[in-house]
Formats: structure tokens, C-alpha cells, sequence
């Protein structure tokens, strides 16, 4: 797998905090191939129900994400929209859903072996 190209890791979670292995951090983030950003929910109209929305996880798609990972928030308060799982599901890209802790434990593990991109909720 090209370097540069590769997800970045997480290295440390904590309540309302991620950071990762760059020393960047994020309240919420957005991880893919070759970057990280802040994730916004404004940008797309995201709110606790009905949860992540298809255009939250485009960019993860558009940076060649074959697996993606969205988080329910540590205490499982953000949900998905079918909608999203359904984009995934039509292009072939894996989708895990997980509670934040979980989800970066099983994040990590996949950004060893492929392109994986995620949607990070570190509150509720």
C-alpha cells in the first residue's frame, strides 16, 4: 500500500477528543486515505437521528476508502441513515458500525490492510 495514501491511525481517544498519529486532533473527525479532517455535521445536515447521512461518507469514498467505519458516538447516540449503508453497500465498500471505542479498535486493525476511511462521534 502506497505511504501516502495510507489512513491515518488514531492514537489516542478520550471524552470529546481523537488524535491522531500526527499529533492532530478533533472533536468529531473524518478519516480516510491520505488525510484527516474535521468533521463538521453542518456541512451536511447531520444530527443525532436520523444520523449520518450519504454525503457525510462521500469524501471517504471519493479518497478510496474500501472499508468505512462510522461510530455511534460513546454512548451510541448517533444512528445511520439506511440511505448511507445502501451507498456503501452499491459500490462495494465494506460498513462497520460501531460505538466509538469499538470502532477505533477495529479501525486501526484495517488501516494495516487496506484503504479504510471512517466518521469519528467522540460524545454522546
Amino acid at each position: 500500500m502506497d505511504p501516502k495514501a495510507r489512513s491515518p491511525r488514531i492514537s489516542q481517544l478520550s471524552w470529546g477528543r481523537l488524535e491522531t498519529e500526527d499529533g492532530r486532533s478533533f472533536k468529531d473527525a473524518k478519516l480516510f486515505p491520505g488525510g484527516a479532517r474535521a468533521w463538521d455535521w453542518r456541512e451536511t445536515g447531520t444530527h443525532h437521528a436520523p444520523g449520518i447521512q450519504p454525503a457525510d461518507v462521500a469524501e471517504l469514498i471519493e479518497h478510496g476508502a474500501e472499508a468505512v467505519v462510522l461510530t455511534m458516538g460513546i454512548w451510541k447516540r448517533l444512528q445511520v441513515c439506511p440511505e448511507t449503508l445502501q451507498t456503501l453497500r452499491e459500490r462495494g465498500i465494506a460498513a462497520h458500525v460501531l460505538q466509538t471505542e469499538e470502532a477505533v479498535r477495529l479501525y486501526n486493525e484495517l488501516c494495516e490492510k487496506a484503504p479504510v476511511g471512517g466518521l469519528f462521534h467522540t460524545t454522546c
